[in-house]
């Protein structure tokens, strides 16, 4: 990308400069989707401002050579990284034309503008806003039109970092001095940070996030196995409106509450402060069951829960669960080896509400927890039972007849399921579309075209592994035309 309205820019003076963090560095990695409930639309009511000072605490020193760029760090390269140590490193420039050999018109003649001079501002902004974090730091350093609309405040509601060498800490540190400039040391348009896979952040990142984000509601730390209970602590304290966290892979992590000083400043009036309603806990390998009742007891607005591989949890712990947090709509407790029908008993409870549940390789449940849940829970719409094998077609049968809107069913590795509970699956459950039967031994051609002929709308089938004929695989292909098949038969096609 290029344009013609401002020239390239040195790296020295003691006036305003930009900032081209570690978010910015020759290490860059391309970022995951960002999700569709993100902050990212624009506020119509906001007015355009033109931020073009940044922080002072963000002016580098002077330097001997003016356009030699200079290291957060001290040491000078004509890079952003370092290829010695391997260390991404954060580089801060002057803005475009604060230099005087490098002053320019803010609007060149139109004789010598390029097309995309010519755009107007709002169609930069709407190009800028599908940027990710890194990127949008690179356009600030073009030109100073770029730089006044790449710190538009409406882009700036996510900030979306990557990468195992990134300095994450550093990285937060200088975006969100830059972002509150405006507002001294609050960044009240920030509502999202994703951070995950991001190895070297540490607590000292979170905290910067808590001490100056009061408004955000997404923080996603996945992977980031250095963070530990004081900084979430932090942040569940200090940013009320937060609603989603993800803190999976965090083995650090055990346990999710305010802290100890804002709770004693809550009145029992007041209860608990705490608002996430999702919680993503996978492979926090150190929760146990005095953990999870704490964070239900603190977080009683939770709707979706996941606990995968969460290896210490109990039936102890699903109870607290129940007890605290009844409005839980989706819940997983996958390779959780000690959850058993006791524990379906208790989640059975949440009734009507619970429209999820994955139970995926928890050897101790049979076909007596899954009745609990298919009696209680009629209107669940998505279960994964996979590994389950004390599931049987009695299992099935209940979950058959009393759950009739089941849209997505998993009980691959159940060997004891055959084309009979198959058959009553197929003749009460007309709107599946998703049914896996991966290595399930006693599944024959039979029952998958029973399945056929009954559920129109299948839109993956799962046979892998299964003895099943060809015949019954084409039957399948002409009654559900759009349904993707998962085979290991290689005459099929």
């Amino acid at each position: 990308m290029g344009a013609n309205n401002g020239k390239q820019y040195g790296s020295e003076g003691k006036g305003s400069s930009s900032i081209s963090s570690d978010v910015s560095s020759s290490t860059d990695h391309t970022p995951t989707k960002a999700p569709k409930n993100a902050a990212t639309s624009e506020d119509s009511d906001l007015s355009m401002r033109t931020l073009s000072t940044p922080s002072p605490a963000l002016i580098m020193p002077p330097c001997s050579s003016p356009l030699s760029p200079t290291l957060v760090n001290g040491r000078g390269s004509s890079t952003s990284s370092s290829s010695i140590t391997g260390e991404t490193v954060a580089m801060v420039h002057s803005p475009p034309g604060s230099l005087p050999h490098l002053q320019t018109q803010s609007h060149p003649p139109k004789d010598q503008q390029t097309p995309v001079d010519r755009l107007p501002d709002h169609a930069f902004l709407q190009i800028f806003s599908h940027l990710p974090t890194n990127q949008l730091c690179r356009c600030a350093r073009v030109c100073r039109r770029w730089y006044n609309l790449a710190w538009d405040p409406r882009l700036w509601r996510t900030i979306r970092l990557t990468g195992d060498l990134l300095n994450a800490d550093r990285s937060l540190r200088v975006l969100t001095r830059r972002l509150c400039q405006d507002t001294p040391n609050v960044c009240l348009m920030l509502e999202t940070v994703v951070v995950s896979g991001c190895r070297r952040l540490t607590d000292r990142g979170l905290h910067t996030v808590a001490q100056c984000c009061p408004e955000l509601r997404r923080l996603e730390v996945a992977g980031c196995y250095n963070v530990s209970n004081e900084a979430v602590f932090e942040v569940v304290s200090r940013c009320p409106n937060l609603e989603h966290l993800d803190v999976s892979g965090c083995s650090k992590v055990t346990c999710i509450s305010l802290t100890r000083e804002v709770s004693l400043k809550l009145s029992p009036m007041h209860g608990q402060q705490i608002s996430i309603r999702y919680l993503d806990m996978t492979d926090c390998f150190a929760l146990e069951d005095e953990g999870l009742h704490t964070i239900a007891a603190n977080c009683t607005q939770l709707t979706h829960l996941y606990l995968r591989r969460c290896v210490r949890l109990t039936d102890e712990a699903l109870r607290y669960l129940v007890i605290y947090c009844p409005s839980v709509r989706e819940l997983s407790v996958s390779d959780c080896r000690f959850i058993s029908d006791f524990g379906l008993r208790e989640i059975a409870k949440l009734e009507g509400r619970l429209r999820y549940l994955s139970v995926a390789h928890c050897g101790r449940i049979t076909d007596v927890g899954v009745r609990y849940v298919a009696k209680y829970c009629s209107r669940l719409r998505y279960l994964n039972a996979r590994g389950c094998e004390g599931l049987t077609d009695h299992g099935l049968e209940h979950l058959a007849k009393s759950c009739p809107k089941l849209k997505s069913l998993d009980i691959g590795k159940c060997p004891l399921v055959s084309d009979a509970g198959l058959e009553l699956l197929a003749l009460n459950c007309f709107n599946l579309k998703r049914l896996s039967l991966k290595s399930c031994e006693s599944i024959t051609g039979r029952g998958l075209q029973v399945v056929a002929a009954n559920c129109f709308d299948l839109q993956l089938l799962n046979v892998q592994d299964c003895d099943v004929p060809l015949e019954a695989l084409r039957f399948v292909k002409r009654h559900c035309k759009r349904c993707v098949i998962e085979h290991t038969n290689p005459a099929f096609f």
